[in-house]
């Protein structure tokens, strides 16, 4: 887990104050829904034809306990005893009253999670492998620099009113389990032959109505200049993208209608006016944000203990273990999934006790 320090926190804080003062002059009618528009989709806030739907971030997928308990407080207190995890890695409410939405944000809030940039024409939720950082093969953990890029992107006053949601994807694995192909950025992690950390940067993918597979638009770029070169491909967007029609709005379509070679070149015209930047990045920034995720302290365990053998010999264990259970970059662990698509049930969903029940789960064996 990333270790949030006092700056986050009071970020959030803040964010939690700003948005009840704004729910209360709507409910007051000192706004109307059209003025309050904006202000809650920058708080993950939805007006659906019968609630607001409440979307929260779970940066790169990763949770801790206490946050997943307080995620299931949440569906039990101010919703109907349910989220819906999303295929990009966060969670929605969909029944809270808008009255106690700030009350919601400001529990999430004491367990540093928060609903910023979760909705609206902004850079989203930064997400990253489901099984980063234990993956067999990983160059190193991609969640340092998933890290890196929601701390960059978050509240960017350049990036706030994009033509439309900008959403980033990044994996160090050669599996895409982070399908960065179908992202308006997607990055791969790797070193190249000098053996100098850097990324594959595609650029242009996204699903929809208009689906589009990412195109590479730079084959290495060094880890230092990740920054500079992303807000390079951002503004070339903000100043091109369209305005005039949301289904047209997308960085996909402005890479398809210009040609990759053109959005390429207009790219590297930018980045090449801001690479030596206040952008840079320092190899002690990078550290700093290592340092903040804690790991567990692994034990040296065989790779077949007997009680797993003797279990092997039960065909229901068996079934699940080849459907759920997979190989752990540490010799003698394992990485074990939890389905959430339940036979007559919508994927995703999961109620308020079976969220406790996985953080009793991953206490006593994570």
């Amino acid at each position: 887990m990333y270790a949030y320090d006092e700056l986050d926190r009071t970020i959030i804080n803040e964010r939690v104050s700003e948005f009840r003062d704004q729910v209360k002059r709507r409910l007051s009618g000192e706004l109307t829904e059209d003025e309050f528009k904006m202000l809650r989709l920058q708080n993950g806030v939805y007006l659906q034809l019968h609630a607001y739907m409440f979307r929260v971030a779970i940066p790169y997928g990763t949770l801790s306990t206490k946050q997943l308990r307080a995620l299931a407080h949440v569906a039990r207190r101010y919703d109907r005893g349910y989220g819906h995890f999303t295929t990009r890695q966060n969670i929605q409410f969909n029944w809270i009253k808008l009255a106690e939405l700030p009350d919601a944000l400001a529990d999430l809030a004491e367990v540093g999670i928060h609903a910023m940039q979760t909705s609206g024409n902004n850079t989203r939720n930064v997400t990253s492998d489901q099984w980063a950082g234990v993956a067999p093969g990983e160059v190193e953990d991609p969640r340092i620099w998933s890290e890196l890029l929601r701390q960059y992107t978050t509240l960017h006053p350049e990036f706030s009113f994009l033509p439309r949601k900008f959403k980033f994807a990044i994996t160090a694995s050669d599996h895409d389990r982070a399908a960065i192909k179908v992202h308006d950025i997607g990055l791969r992690l790797y070193k190249n032959a000098e053996g100098e950390t850097g990324f594959e940067v595609l650029v242009g993918g996204g699903l929809g109505r208009t689906p589009f597979i990412g195109k590479t638009i730079k084959p290495f770029v060094h880890g230092h200049d990740l920054l500079s070169y992303v807000e390079a491909i951002l503004r070339v967007y903000n100043q091109y993208g369209r305005r005039d029609n949301i289904y047209k709005a997308r960085i996909k379509i402005l890479v398809h209608e210009l040609g990759i070679e053109k959005f390429a070149q207009e790219v590297e015209e930018e980045w090449l006016q801001m690479r030596d930047s206040a952008l840079a990045i320092d190899d002690a920034v990078i550290e700093d944000i290592r340092s903040r995720f804690s790991y567990p302290a692994y034990e040296k365990l065989p790779h077949m203990p007997e009680e797993l053998k003797k279990a092997a010999h039960d065909p229901h264990f068996e079934a699940w273990r080849k459907n759920s259970v997979f190989p752990h970059k540490v010799p003698g662990y394992a990485i074990v999934t939890l389905s959430l698509k339940p036979v007559g049930g919508p994927p995703g969903d999961a109620t308020a006790d079976q969220m406790d029940a996985i953080a009793d789960l991953a206490e006593k064996y994570s």
